[in-house]
Protein backbone atom coordinates (compact mmCIF):
# COMPACT_ATOMS: atom_id res chain seq x y z
CA UNK A 1 0.00 0.00 0.00
CA UNK A 2 1.24 3.61 -0.88
CA UNK A 3 2.09 6.08 1.53
CA UNK A 4 0.66 9.72 2.05
CA UNK A 5 3.17 11.04 0.99
CA UNK A 6 4.00 8.40 -2.25
CA UNK A 7 0.50 9.01 -3.08
CA UNK A 8 -0.24 12.46 -2.88
CA UNK A 9 3.80 12.49 -5.21
CA UNK A 10 2.19 10.18 -7.74
CA UNK A 11 -1.08 12.60 -7.69
CA UNK A 12 1.03 15.94 -8.58
CA UNK A 13 3.12 13.81 -11.19
CA UNK A 14 0.04 12.30 -13.06
CA UNK A 15 -2.02 15.32 -13.53
CA UNK A 16 -2.67 18.35 -15.40
CA UNK A 17 -5.94 19.45 -14.67
CA UNK A 18 -7.13 20.95 -11.14
CA UNK A 19 -10.30 22.16 -10.23
CA UNK A 20 -10.68 24.06 -7.75
CA UNK A 21 -14.21 23.77 -5.68
CA UNK A 22 -14.35 27.21 -3.68
CA UNK A 23 -12.04 29.04 -5.76
CA UNK A 24 -12.54 32.96 -4.86
CA UNK A 25 -12.20 36.40 -6.42
CA UNK A 26 -10.63 37.71 -3.06
CA UNK A 27 -6.41 37.49 -3.49
CA UNK A 28 -6.18 37.60 0.15
CA UNK A 29 -7.98 34.46 0.05
CA UNK A 30 -6.23 31.47 0.22
CA UNK A 31 -8.02 29.28 -2.46
CA UNK A 32 -7.42 32.53 -4.86
CA UNK A 33 -3.50 32.45 -4.17
CA UNK A 34 -3.12 28.69 -3.91
CA UNK A 35 -5.14 28.53 -6.99
CA UNK A 36 -2.74 30.83 -8.48
CA UNK A 37 0.64 29.36 -7.59
CA UNK A 38 -1.20 26.03 -9.57
CA UNK A 39 -1.17 27.99 -12.34
CA UNK A 40 2.35 29.31 -12.13
CA UNK A 41 3.56 25.80 -11.80
CA UNK A 42 2.28 24.96 -14.88
CA UNK A 43 -1.10 23.16 -14.23
CA UNK A 44 -4.44 24.24 -16.07
CA UNK A 45 -6.49 25.31 -13.59
CA UNK A 46 -10.36 25.32 -13.37
CA UNK A 47 -12.16 27.37 -10.88
CA UNK A 48 -15.26 26.48 -9.48
CA UNK A 49 -17.85 28.77 -7.77
CA UNK A 50 -21.37 29.30 -8.33
CA UNK A 51 -21.78 33.03 -6.77
CA UNK A 52 -18.65 34.19 -9.34
CA UNK A 53 -18.74 34.35 -12.95
CA UNK A 54 -14.79 35.74 -13.87
CA UNK A 55 -11.31 35.77 -11.95
CA UNK A 56 -8.37 37.36 -13.58
CA UNK A 57 -10.35 37.37 -16.74
CA UNK A 58 -11.07 33.74 -16.93
CA UNK A 59 -14.72 31.84 -16.58
CA UNK A 60 -15.42 30.10 -13.42
CA UNK A 61 -17.59 27.53 -13.65
CA UNK A 62 -20.52 26.72 -11.27
CA UNK A 63 -19.95 23.16 -10.98
CA UNK A 64 -17.88 20.19 -11.71
CA UNK A 65 -19.91 18.87 -14.53
CA UNK A 66 -19.71 22.47 -16.31
CA UNK A 67 -15.53 21.83 -16.09
CA UNK A 68 -14.72 21.91 -20.21
CA UNK A 69 -12.35 19.01 -19.88
CA UNK A 70 -11.46 15.90 -17.92
CA UNK A 71 -10.76 17.05 -14.31
CA UNK A 72 -7.24 15.29 -12.81
CA UNK A 73 -7.74 16.94 -8.88
CA UNK A 74 -10.67 18.68 -7.34
CA UNK A 75 -9.13 20.83 -4.81
CA UNK A 76 -11.54 21.31 -2.26
CA UNK A 77 -11.52 24.68 -0.34
CA UNK A 78 -14.82 23.83 1.10
CA UNK A 79 -16.18 23.28 4.75
CA UNK A 80 -15.46 19.38 5.73
CA UNK A 81 -19.67 19.55 5.69
CA UNK A 82 -19.49 19.41 1.68
CA UNK A 83 -16.86 17.03 1.14
CA UNK A 84 -19.12 14.36 0.57
CA UNK A 85 -20.92 16.07 -2.19
CA UNK A 86 -17.78 16.95 -3.48
CA UNK A 87 -16.57 13.56 -4.02
CA UNK A 88 -20.33 12.40 -5.14
CA UNK A 89 -19.94 15.33 -7.92
CA UNK A 90 -15.96 14.19 -8.72
CA UNK A 91 -17.01 10.71 -8.95
CA UNK A 92 -19.68 11.84 -11.56
CA UNK A 93 -17.15 13.84 -13.62
CA UNK A 94 -14.56 10.64 -13.69
CA UNK A 95 -11.89 12.67 -11.70
CA UNK A 96 -8.66 11.13 -10.79
CA UNK A 97 -8.42 12.24 -7.06
CA UNK A 98 -9.89 14.75 -4.67
CA UNK A 99 -7.69 16.98 -2.80
CA UNK A 100 -9.34 18.20 0.27
CA UNK A 101 -7.43 21.17 2.19
CA UNK A 102 -6.01 21.91 5.35
CA UNK A 103 -9.14 21.85 7.94
CA UNK A 104 -11.02 19.53 5.59
CA UNK A 105 -11.97 16.09 6.98
CA UNK A 106 -14.65 13.49 6.22
CA UNK A 107 -14.36 9.90 7.18
CA UNK A 108 -17.82 9.21 5.55
CA UNK A 109 -16.37 11.15 2.27
CA UNK A 110 -13.13 8.72 2.81
CA UNK A 111 -15.27 5.65 3.17
CA UNK A 112 -17.23 6.87 -0.20
CA UNK A 113 -13.79 7.65 -2.40
CA UNK A 114 -12.27 3.81 -1.07
CA UNK A 115 -15.60 2.02 -2.09
CA UNK A 116 -15.36 3.91 -5.23
CA UNK A 117 -12.12 3.69 -6.38
CA UNK A 118 -11.13 7.48 -6.27
CA UNK A 119 -7.92 8.81 -4.13
CA UNK A 120 -8.58 11.41 -1.49
CA UNK A 121 -6.02 13.18 -0.08
CA UNK A 122 -8.01 14.88 3.16
CA UNK A 123 -6.59 17.86 5.64
CA UNK A 124 -3.52 18.69 3.40
CA UNK A 125 -2.20 21.97 1.39
CA UNK A 126 -1.59 21.31 -1.89
CA UNK A 127 0.76 24.04 -2.68
CA UNK A 128 2.44 22.68 1.06
CA UNK A 129 2.69 19.44 -0.94
CA UNK A 130 3.90 20.07 -4.32
CA UNK A 131 6.99 22.51 -2.98
CA UNK A 132 7.55 19.66 -0.68
CA UNK A 133 7.40 16.46 -3.15
CA UNK A 134 7.86 18.30 -6.50
CA UNK A 135 10.73 20.58 -6.36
Amino acid sequence: METQMALERTILERSKVIAVVGYSNDPMRTSYQIGSFLKRVGYKVYAVNPTVNEIDGEKVYPSLADVPEPIDIVNVFRRSEYLYGVVEAALAVKAKAVWAQLGVFDPAAADLAARNGIDLIMDTCIKVSYNHLMR
